[in-house]
Parts: structure tokens; C-alpha cells; sequence
């Protein structure tokens, strides 16, 4: 055997992808590179590590067994990195979170100080829908998940702000001189978020609540694209506000007051319980809980006053 870490990485990444290309795509590197490496490793076994059934690539039972055995290798050797760079009073590693798809506006100012303090620090974040975050976090694939609905699961948390709701329309839209009823709701064409969409559940859940049914829908799979369907005439929607705030500002979109509403939330960073954090992971935890009023107050203030 003559394997190298950086085969071990690659193979590790197309067990985790089920795809070259997307290996390829997380690892930087061309997918010709990925299918040299994953041949080369590959020769130095004789039983089968993947095989391709139609056009899917999928990781034989000895296959995910040497995944596993790559991974534990591969975190030996961040912990000897760890270790390494501790020694000289810096911190290192890799820190794994995933959020929500709105908790983009959130997640990039709760780690962008953390960064700058760590520089040796390797960060992976992914955001993604309510679903896939909760299958990550399931799966321990990673340290925190950013969320504005707690799931039904054995975690630990960290409370961080509230999460608002609000009807939301174009600029076009006579704004009432009173709340809209339930019944004028009823009648909105409105816009919703993918299933399986934090968003979304929030919205149904409000709809639902109210004995509200909407006739008039139309599906669309990322915040961004409600907000562009808004501001066309496309219909109204619930939207969390803080994904709004350059549209508010502009004037291409409005709060409509409304029975019911605002609905609130909170967003909250999760972990389970039963992990055991990373040197990395506890000192972002630790960081977050002394910092969090200072940087919710600085970059997010500007909520509460609408």
C-alpha cells in the first residue's frame, strides 16, 4: 500500500458527493484530477471501492468501510495540524456549519470577527433548505446549524435573536389605513418558499392557525426569488425581515400590516448533545456566547425600528 493523504481526501469527498464533479467542485480541484487520483487509489485495492450503476457513482460496502477508515486517518492528521499550531499559541482546525437559507443575512457576521481572530481556522459552511440541515445534523456531519426552528432533537443551543415575519408587498400596493382582515389575506395571490423551507413552515403554520386557505399560489426555491417575484407584481408573500432590508430601504418592497402578523421566531446555533465539540468548535461556542449582544445589537438594530 502506498496511498497518499491527498488520495485518502479525495476518496473520502466522492464517498461523501457521490460525484466526481461535485468532489471536484469541493475540493477545487478539475475532475479529471479527481478521476486520476480516485484510479490511483483505487489500483492499490482488489476488491471494488465504487462502481457505477446507469450514470450514478455509487461506494461499494468495502468502499464506505475505507471512507470511514480515510476519515478517521485524515482526522488524526488535522489533530497532529491542531496540536502543531496550539503549541505555538494558535488555533486551527476545521469548523463545520450549515444554515438555513435565510440565515444567510445572519451567519456571515457571527463568524466574520471569529475569522479574522483565527486566520488558521478552515471554515465550511453550506446553506441550505430546513431539511437538509436537520439530515446534516443527524448524520454529525457537522459542528453547529444555524436555524429559526428548532428541531425535535437532542441538541444544545445557543439563543441568539428573534426571527419576525411580516406580509410583504410591492411598491405598487395601496397600503392600508388599517390591518388587512383574514379574509383579505384569504384573497392575496401569495408566493411561497419550497417545501421544506424554514420559511415556509412559519407561513403555513400562520395560515393554517387562522383557518386561512390561499387559491392563489405560486412555489419559488430561494428568498432571492421571492423578492424579485415581489417586486415584478407576482404576489405578496411572509417573508422573515431580515432578509428585506436593502429592498425596505429602497422602497421596492413595503410591510403590509395584517391580522395576525408579524409571526416571530428565533433564531438559534445548535449542536447535538451527545457530540464532542472540536478544540475549533468550542472556541467559536465560547466566542459566540460572549460576543452575540454586541454583534446582534451592531448589525442588527436597525430590525427592531421598523
Amino acid at each position: 500500500m502506498n496511498y497518499t493523504l491527498h488520495q485518502l481526501q479525495v476518496f473520502l469527498k466522492v464517498s461523501e458527493t457521490k460525484s466526481i464533479t461535485k468532489a471536484a467542485e469541493e475540493l477545487y480541484l478539475t475532475q479529471p484530477a479527481v478521476s486520476i487520483q480516485l484510479k490511483n487509489f483505487q489500483e492499490q485495492f482488489d476488491i471494488p471501492l465504487t462502481e457505477v450503476v446507469g450514470r450514478q457513482l455509487y461506494v461499494t460496502e468495502f468502499g464506505q468501510e475505507i471512507a470511514r477508515a480515510a476519515e478517521n486517518i485524515l482526522n488524526e492528521v488535522h489533530a497532529i495540524n491542531y496540536k502543531t499550531m496550539a503549541f505555538k499559541g494558535k488555533l486551527t482546525g476545521k469548523l463545520k456549519i450549515t444554515s438555513v437559507s435565510t440565515g444567510k443575512y445572519v451567519i456571515p457576521y457571527l463568524l466574520a470577527d471569529f475569522m479574522k481572530l483565527h486566520s488558521e481556522v478552515e471554515l465550511m459552511l453550506d446553506v441550505t433548505n430546513k431539511n437538509r440541515v436537520i439530515h446534516s445534523l443527524e448524520r454529525n456531519e457537522i459542528d453547529f446549524a444555524l436555524v429559526s426552528v428548532v428541531p425535535e432533537m437532542n441538541i444544545q443551543s445557543i439563543p441568539l435573536m428573534e426571527n419576525q415575519l411580516v406580509l410583504v408587498a410591492n411598491r405598487s400596493f395601496k397600503k392600508p389605513k388599517r390591518p388587512l382582515s383574514l379574509d383579505e389575506i384569504q384573497q392575496l395571490p401569495l408566493i411561497y418558499r419550497e417545501l421544506g423551507s424554514g420559511s415556509r413552515h412559519m407561513m403555513e403554520r400562520f395560515l393554517e392557525n387562522q383557518n386561512i386557505t390561499i387559491t392563489k399560489k405560486i412555489e419559488l426555491t430561494s428568498n432571492e426569488a421571492v423578492k424579485q417575484a415581489i417586486i415584478a407584481g407576482l404576489g405578496c408573500s411572509i417573508m422573515p425581515i431580515i432578509g428585506i432590508k436593502n429592498e425596505l430601504y429602497n422602497g421596492d418592497l413595503q410591510i403590509i400590516p395584517a391580522e395576525g402578523l408579524p409571526q416571530f421566531s428565533q433564531w438559534n446555533l445548535i449542536w447535538l448533545k451527545s457530540k464532542n465539540l472540536s478544540p475549533t468548535a468550542e472556541a467559536f461556542k465560547n466566542y459566540l456566547l460572549e460576543n452575540k449582544s454586541e454583534i446582534i445589537a451592531t448589525h442588527f438594530g436597525w430590525a427592531s425600528t421598523l
